[in-house]
């Protein structure tokens, strides 16, 4: 295992399966308790364009104001805009780690993320996912397909 150099900077990277329990309660992954910022985190109802499914994209504070900067750009006036805003808004909560070092996962977005038993986070630099291993599996047979085009955006 990679020693963690001090003072470097640390990422949501890796993936990890954890079980849920009773009262929806999902472990954060001990390096990832060290990244900045990683105690409270807003929980977003994410769907693909694949059509595999929703996950939940969690955001801790700094993404989740660069998120809130491009909501607040957006016309008030405009229809789309408003949509999403509404969306995102009925969609999402916020949470925050426990002694534990544990989510309490909301009702009714592991609900829509199909996340009962088990999930699998999947890191993503400045923030992460959490996958129901199944939908997941399949999302990611999808992103391989486009792997090679996507590449081409760095």
């Amino acid at each position: 295992m990679a020693e963690i150099v001090e003072n470097a900077p640390l990422f949501f990277n890796s993936e990890y399966t954890f079980g849920i329990d009773a009262k929806r309660r999902l472990q954060i992954p001990a390096k990832w308790k060290k990244v900045p910022g990683a105690s409270a985190f807003t929980l977003l109802v994410w769907r693909k364009e694949s059509g595999h499914g929703a996950c939940l994209l969690a955001l801790p504070p700094s993404a989740m104001m660069d998120l809130m900067q491009k909501l607040k750009g957006m016309p008030f006036a405009d229809p789309k805009a408003e949509a999403l805003r509404r969306s995102l808004g009925a969609r999402s909560d916020q949470v925050v780690l426990d002694s534990a070092s544990r989510i309490c996962l909301p009702d009714k977005l592991a609900a829509e993320a199909g996340l009962n038993k088990k999930a699998l986070l999947i890191g993503m630099f400045d923030r992460f996912q959490i996958w129901d291993p199944e939908r997941y599996a399949a999302a990611s047979a999808f992103d391989e397909k486009i792997y090679d085009d996507a590449i081409q955006l760095l």
